[in-house]
Formats: structure tokens, sequence, C-alpha cells
């Protein structure tokens, strides 16, 4: 096979195709400089590997709308993929490894794709491709080698899900390669989480990978963990005159998995100490006629965060329904509802055993205070939480003055985020 140089590569994406797809991805205004940094991407694949017939992958970050700890639960969730995502320049290669370098990054990151066992301190790219190579073995799937170059602007350590996002784009490489595109989304998430929770640790539910996955802003629900049923939810934020608005409170939340892994622990107590499995089965009628019993036995926080579960998984509802309807403001009552029951019950907005650094809650006084004073908008922590980002709903009017006093009192950065319809897709896919 005739291996493609940089000019014919560049050649063979430089077509209205190429320009209609990236309208989609990231809207018009965004085409230009998306095509630069597609053909950056396949330089830096062609000065790292030489030549080569690039296919061009992209993994979206993710934005949790409702349902904020509830997956790992059995819960529900509203969620949507971000204009924000991870690329990749990538061709299969004949020898059974895969390699792979990033942007910004010095290392090569390589594995044997026979060798597929957890290595203890490993680093997280490393157990994140490795543990996702095992996970298309464990399901039966095919695995092969390739090379990749990969760049992201979805912000590391902030709650957009970069893992995610990576881990994505992965599965979308190994599927498009070595399984002709026919593992469904429910399965590549499933195997992303997977290679978080017995590779790297992280006990997360999977919702981000579900949300990467799929495009579009969907209401997903985990009743059945094996099956989750998806509601794609079609609604134009920026029809109503409004921008979500992302705040990186400058917190990083690197090193926070014993303070996630305690959310779903404690909630699965409340559950199990009422004859249960977790708090999807449990009522609040149970834990209102337990409640004496409930918080001698796992305490008060593990209980108010049953609470949060319980409330919070309705409010998801609630959300959807007033989308659906086209209850803009009782939607943005919904948000503010949703992010002052994780401040007060679930409490996930900083670390107990660093109360003096409280970056989340410092950015959410702020912004209330600023909503307040201008009777509009909602704000609430965004992801898991702790420490990384917020998200902040207002009137594109309000943007401008709202970023300027976030980088006055905070000096941090601010990211306008989009609904993205497309989740982790092969560019090619949509270009033949």
């Amino acid at each position: 096979m005739q291996l493609r140089t940089v000019t014919e590569n560049l050649q063979q994406y430089n077509t209205d195709k190429m320009q209609q797809l990236l309208v989609d991805m990231y809207g018009q205004e965004q085409v230009q400089h998306q095509l630069d940094r597609y053909q950056q991407l396949m330089n830096s694949y062609h000065q790292q590997f030489g030549d080569g017939n690039i296919q061009l992958f992209s993994s979206p970050g993710r934005s949790e709308i409702g349902g904020n700890h509830t997956d790992h639960n059995y819960g529900k969730v509203l969620a949507t993929s971000i204009n924000l995502d991870t690329i990749s320049a990538a061709v299969p290669v004949d020898e059974p490894y895969i390699t792979i370098v990033s942007e910004g990054y010095s290392d090569v990151y390589k594995i044997h794709t026979s060798e597929l066992e957890p290595v203890e301190g490993e680093g997280g790219t490393l157990a994140l491709i490795r543990g996702i190579v095992a996970g298309f073995v464990k399901w039966g799937l095919h695995v092969g080698g390739f090379n990749a170059y990969v760049s992201t602007n979805v912000l590391a350590a902030s709650g957009l899900s970069s893992s995610a996002s990576f881990e994505m784009l992965i599965t979308s490489i190994l599927n498009t390669f070595y399984n002709d595109s026919k593992v469904d989304i429910v399965n590549m998430a499933r195997i992303g989480q997977y290679a978080e929770n017995k590779f790297w640790n992280k006990p997360s539910g999977l919702l981000d990978q579900m949300a990467c996955a799929h495009g579009g802003l969907i209401a997903i629900d985990f009743i059945n963990p094996k099956e989750p049923a998806i509601q794609h939810v079609p609604y134009d934020f920026d029809a109503q005159g409004y921008e979500m608005v992302i705040v990186n409170t400058g917190g990083n939340h690197a090193d926070l998995t014993a303070d996630y892994a305690a959310v779903p622990e404690e909630m699965k107590a409340v559950a199990e100490a009422l004859g249960h499995e977790v708090c999807r089965q449990i009522s609040l009628e149970e834990v209102y006629s337990n409640l004496a019993r409930l918080r001698e036995q796992t305490g008060d926080r593990a209980v108010l965060r049953a609470l949060h579960f319980l409330e919070e998984n309705d409010r998801v509802d609630e959300q959807v329904k007033a989308l659906q309807a086209n209850e803009w403001d009782h939607f943005l009552e919904l948000i503010t509802g949703s992010g002052n029951s994780s401040w007060k019950w679930l409490q996930n907005v900083y670390q107990d055993s660093h109360t003096r650094e409280q970056s989340i809650s410092i950015a959410l006084a702020i912004t209330e205070i600023f909503l307040k004073q201008k009777q509009a908008g909602a704000c609430r922590v965004h992801g898991g939480g702790f420490a990384g980002v917020i998200l902040t709903i207002l009137p594109k009017e309000l943007v401008s003055e709202y970023t300027a006093l976030i980088q006055k009192t905070l000096n941090t950065s601010t990211y306008i985020i989009n609904v993205r319809q497309h989740g982790s897709i092969c560019l090619n896919n949509y270009l033949n």
C-alpha cells in the first residue's frame, strides 16, 4: 500500500465535506481554527511517525447538567457532549504495539497488545490505554497496533472528563481499525469505565463515558446499568439567549480519589442498611422510618448524601420536562436547586481535610452574588466536585461582565461551552 505524505494527507482533508463536518461539530465561527488545528495535528503525526494513511478521530468532553453523583447508585442524569474535544491522527500498523504521542508531553506511550495486566504504579495514560485494550479482549473484541498523535483542549482535572474523552478516543480508534465500527456506545462506555476502575483505580460510574461517546444533550437512566436507557433531549440553549460558561476555579481534583470514592460508598451504606444494594432501590419513607438507626449506623453525612440522591434523581425528570415544555425559568430554578443540594447535602464543594482551600465555594459565592444582582441565570458545582470547575448559565449580554469579574476576583479562566451533537467519532466515516 502506498503511504501518503503530509502533503497528500492535507489535500485529502481540504474538502467541502470536511468543512461542513467541522461546522456540524464546532459551529461556523470555529471552522478555520479547527481546520488549522487538524492540519497541525497531521503535521505533528508525520514529524513523529513519518508517512501514513491518516484517519482522524475526535472525542468530546462532557458537561453534566443534572444528576450530580447519581449514576453510581443507578440513578438518572442529564448530560451533554461539548465543543471541547480530544483529537487524534492515527494509522493502523502490523506490529502488535500501540504507540501514542500527546501534544505538549515529551513521553512516548507504548504498550504491547498482549501485555494486559495492571502494572503497579503505572501512570494514568498508559494504565488507561492498557485497560481499554484489556477491555476489548475481555468483551471478545479485536485489537491491534496503531500509531497516534493526540491533542486536546479538554481541561485536565477540571470536571469536563478529560480522562473519559481520552478513553472514548482510544476505543473509537480500536473500534474503527479492528472492529468495523460495530461496537455500540454502551459497550464503548463500559470498556472505558472498566479501564478506569480496574487499571487506574478510579471508582467512576458510567456517566462520563456515555456522554462523551453518545453526543448531544441526553438523559440517561441507569436503573439497569448493563443497559442504560438513553433519551435524546433536543434543546437549543442558544435560542434562549443564554450561554453555558465553565469557570476554572483554580483547584485541581487529580488527587481526590478518596473523596470521590466516599460518595458512592456512603450512599450504598445507607441502601445496605435498609436491605438494598444502591440508593435507586430505597425510598424517602424508608429513610424517615429508620432515620435514627441510619444516623447511628452510617453517619449523618451518609444519610444526607442518600437524601441528595433521592431528590436529585427526581430533579432530573423535572429538568427534562421543563426543557420539553420550554419552561426555561423553571429549568434554571432546577439548576439552582441541584447546586444547593450538592453544596449542602452531597457536600462535594470542598474537602473536609482542606477547609482553608475552598476554591469552588468562593467561585460559587461570587457567582451567586452576581446572578442575584442581575436577577438572571443559575450556577452549580460541576462534575465530581471537591475542586475543579463550576457551571454558570447566564444571558449572553452578561457574559463579558461576568468573565471580567471572575478574572478580577479569582484570576482564573472561563470557557463558553456549547452542546455538540457528535459524540466520539472517526471523521472519515462522515467524509466518504
